[in-house]
């Protein structure tokens, strides 16, 4: 009698192991990973505006450290931003010099330190940082709320700084010159203060015109002993006389010079 029972067999095997939990995230808290998820994405999000990938991310996170975020016991160690500024503003001062020694060609050394002074002072860091965004970067220990946000704007210009260090340490000369070239290059471009005394100006033109030195003259004084207002005028051959007022009579020439100057489209000779 043939048995129609049918045969079951068991199914072939592929070779390939059962899925296995992951080793590396067993045990892990979901709030943990969570955490660690948080804090990458805002270091991506800090580097996109700086506009550089840090291979080394912890040099990142100590250029925005301030040392009051720090704990008592670790306050003496090298975990701020303090090391960091000082590398990068002597960073900052040899990329900027470079980019103004190429970049205007005629100007003499007094000219290039002035510009230079002006461009890597705190308040131009600090103005670059605003730019960027990296105020809300900063780490900072626990202070009221008024004092945070002093803090964090007086210590802006340390942390670009830091910042520049930081991406020096990371990615040599040429990242650390990307960077200053990509937000100081407008800035050095158009100065935010005058560089240089209009009076100064004024008179180097007229030499280089073949004029005397401008002559400057007390026009009128009026307002009270306390608070006096002076009109000055300065002349030069062949021109018509420029008037200044001011509070002294060493301001009002300044005035009258940048009259002249603005007049007759003086413009600096810087290349």
């Amino acid at each position: 009698m043939n048995d129609d029972t049918p045969v079951i067999q068991d199914p072939p095997t592929s070779g390939e192991p059962s899925p296995q939990p992951d080793a590396s995230r067993e045990g892990v808290p979901t709030k943990k990973r969570g955490k660690a998820g948080a804090a990458k994405a805002a270091i991506a999000a800090t580097e996109a505006r700086i506009g550089y990938k840090f291979a080394d991310a912890a040099l990142l996170a100590t250029a925005f450290t301030h040392v009051s975020a720090l704990k008592p016991a670790t306050r003496h160690r090298a975990d701020s931003y303090q090391r960091l500024e000082f590398l990068g503003d002597h960073v900052l001062g040899l990329i900027v010099s470079d980019m103004l020694y190429r970049a205007y060609p005629r100007a003499d050394e007094g000219e290039l330190s002035k510009r230079l002074a002006d461009l890597v002072r705190k308040e131009s860091c600090a103005d670059v940082a605003k730019s960027l965004g990296l105020v809300d970067d900063i780490k900072l220990g626990q202070v009221g709320a008024g004092a945070d946000a002093r803090l964090r704007k007086s210590v802006l210009g340390d942390v670009c700084e830091a910042v520049i260090g930081a991406i020096f340490l990371d990615g040599g000369y040429a990242a650390a010159a990307q960077f200053v070239e990509r937000n100081w290059n407008e800035r050095m471009r158009k100065p935010r203060r005058p560089l240089r005394d209009p009076k100064t100006v004024l008179q180097e033109w007229a030499q280089s015109k073949g004029m005397p030195t401008p002559v400057y003259r007390e026009v009128e004084r009026t307002g009270p002993h306390h608070d006096p207002q002076f009109r000055v005028a300065v002349d030069l051959p062949g021109l018509a006389p420029a008037e200044g007022v001011g509070g002294s009579k060493r301001a009002a020439e300044k005035v009258a010079a940048s009259v002249m100057i603005a007049r007759e489209g003086v413009g600096s000779h810087d290349g």
